[in-house]
């Protein structure tokens, strides 16, 4: 499989890590969203991203994220940050379907010297069959540092409700 930018490099990595035994189900938090909130908030530790609306949880997605972990500092650290981010508008993406984008880092974090871009929420890799599917059921952290669904119809979910809520920032927690 070539490389496509967002995913780890190493398909043995891939391989070897589904042969892990599945992430252990990480109990639910007693507050996702903040009082009145309106954005996406992604939970890196019980690997779920939330869509919050005026504070309660609309709908909720299992995701995969950086196979290096979290806390995201240098470009190819192979990390997902953790923060409160500007979201883009989501677009077309010829590697994932559609890519909504992070704004990683802010202004803050690049003047303390945390580097990196092309973060965003996506779907599946392109060309990855149900590859994807397995990754999620074994709980296999695979991209670079992205926030990834499963599938097309959980992405295209998610920049529907974005589009249609007009929510524009995404808080990445612990």
């Amino acid at each position: 499989m070539p490389y496509a930018p967002g995913i780890a490099p190493t398909l043995l990595a891939l391989v070897v890590a589904a042969a892990a035994p599945a992430r252990p189900p990480t109990p639910p938090r007693a507050v996702v969203c903040a009082a009145g909130e309106n954005a996406v908030v992604v939970d890196t530790g019980a690997h779920r991203l939330h869509l919050c609306w005026r504070g309660e949880v609309e709908r909720t997605f299992v995701v995969a994220l950086g196979i290096d972990g979290v806390d995201k500092r240098r470009q190819g650290d192979n990390r997902t940050p953790i923060g409160a981010y500007p979201l883009g508008a989501p677009r077309a993406s010829l590697s994932f379907h559609t890519f909504v984008p992070v704004g990683y880092p802010t202004p803050a974090q690049a003047r303390m010297g945390f580097t990196g871009s092309a973060i965003g929420i996506h779907g599946p890799p392109r060309g990855a069959g149900g590859l994807a599917r397995l990754l999620e059921l074994v709980g296999v952290d695979w991209t670079a540092g992205c926030i990834a669904v499963a599938t097309d119809d959980d992405i295209d979910e998610i920049a529907g409700w974005l589009r249609r809520r007009g929510v524009k920032d995404v808080r990445l927690i612990r």
